[in-house]
């Protein structure tokens, strides 16, 4: 079901990515083969930010094709596929505010950067944007129990 608004289905939405924390994150390789990984994005709004390495192969394939996929499951069946195109975040004041949203989340989406990078400042550490082109609230209790899968573009 395609629902007109992300405030809809944004509870729900933040709900379950608050709850999964990892997602599986696809990118297409240069030989054009799709590449996973587990990553651990964290959202405000319909807007998802991702920590990383600068020179990371994910940062070389986004310099190709900048759409990602990611995909959020968990036991309890409960799924979240989200379309974005992925963009590297140079803005020092995007870089800074994400930074401290990750320090004073509470796990498990929140974490400790540092664990990672010295510093917000470290050219080493790479803030990813993501912006949705699709996001879809979907699982087997979802569907089991009738429902269609919520489906939002923007």
């Amino acid at each position: 079901m395609l629902v007109e608004s992300f405030s809809e289905i944004a509870e729900e939405f933040q709900a379950r990515v608050a709850r999964i924390a990892w997602a599986t994150v696809a990118t297409v390789g240069p030989d054009g083969a799709p590449r996973t990984r587990i990553l651990h994005p964290i959202w405000e709004g319909h807007v998802g930010w991702i920590g990383t390495t600068a020179g990371s192969d994910k940062i070389r394939h986004l310099g190709r094709e900048p759409r990602v996929s990611l995909t959020y499951w968990d036991p309890e069946q409960d799924n979240v596929h989200v379309e974005a195109i992925a963009t590297v975040a140079a803005d020092q004041a995007d870089r800074d505010r994400i930074w401290q949203l990750f320090a004073t989340t509470e796990p498990p989406l929140g974490y400790d950067p540092v664990l990672f990078w010295p510093s917000s400042t470290d050219p080493v550490f790479a803030l990813l944007r993501l912006d949705p082109t699709r996001i879809e609230l979907t699982g087997l209790r979802h569907r089991s129990s009738g429902r269609a899968p919520l489906v939002w573009r923007p």
